[in-house]
């Protein structure tokens, strides 16, 4: 099976990545199409020269990458995607051949910790357009995509993290829960910009307390995203066992 676990950034991406590398039959890769991302908008991110220079800025072989035979010969294939790296010229015929995922958040929180790590994000930066834009390509294509809050993760990893693996039919594997400190020889050159907190960390952190404050600046951008957020957290909201 080929995972596509789409969400935008700091989104509990990277720890769900980890969770998933913690099993033997599932190989790993961290945002495949990143330093095509960058090549093509001419974004300046940090680290963007080292990124682009490690990566693969060609979206063709980085498809080829996401269809073809799994890393290792592994039975799973986990692809830690962010959804505004799916430009519009990027072909999205792919979709068809992998098991989309979609991995939501609240705005606010999305919001407050992003602009700590990179000022001034654009509703672009975010990718919460781009996200339901997906959701409604994978329907387009047949699909029922799982979508799953970050929140119910967070609240109980077990429970979310069996239910997730039941829904793609998968084994449970209780090792996804936990990992060694200090990251993942299959992070992103961009982890130590980006991963400090997941880097401490050995296990999923408890429940998030109430929404951040946000500042004047960014209250348009979360709320020209909550509408995308609540689409997908209805449909969250239907899939998640009674």
């Amino acid at each position: 099976m080929k995972i596509a676990m789409w969400s935008g950034p700091r989104n509990l991406s990277t720890a769900m990545m980890y969770a998933f590398a913690q099993r033997p039959d599932c190989a790993v890769w961290d945002e495949p199409f990143y330093a095509a991302y960058l090549a093509k908008t001419g974004l300046k991110h940090p680290m963007r020269d080292r990124i682009i220079a490690a990566g693969q800025a060609d979206p063709d072989k980085v498809i080829a990458g996401c269809t073809g035979s799994n890393p290792a010969g592994k039975p799973h294939f986990y692809q830690k995607h962010m959804t505004q790296h799916m430009l519009p010229d990027i072909p999205r015929g792919w979709l068809a051949d992998v098991t989309n995922v979609f991995l939501i958040r609240h705005p606010a929180r999305v919001v407050a910790s992003y602009a700590a790590k990179r000022e001034h994000p654009t509703p672009d930066d975010i990718g919460f357009r781009q996200q339901w834009d997906l959701f409604q390509h994978c329907q387009s294509l047949g699909q029922t995509p799982v979508v799953i809050d970050s929140a119910d993760i967070r609240a109980d990893p077990a429970a979310a993290l069996s239910w997730l693996c039941s829904a793609l039919g998968l084994s449970w594997d209780p090792a996804m829960l936990h990992w060694p400190a200090g990251g993942n020889p299959a992070d992103g050159v961009w982890a130590s910009h980006w991963y400090s907190a997941v880097h401490r960390s050995t296990g999923f952190a408890g429940p998030e307390p109430g929404l951040p404050q946000i500042s004047s600046e960014y209250k348009g951008l979360v709320n020209a995203a909550l509408p995308y957020y609540r689409q997908l957290a209805e449909h969250a909201k239907k899939m998640r066992p009674a």
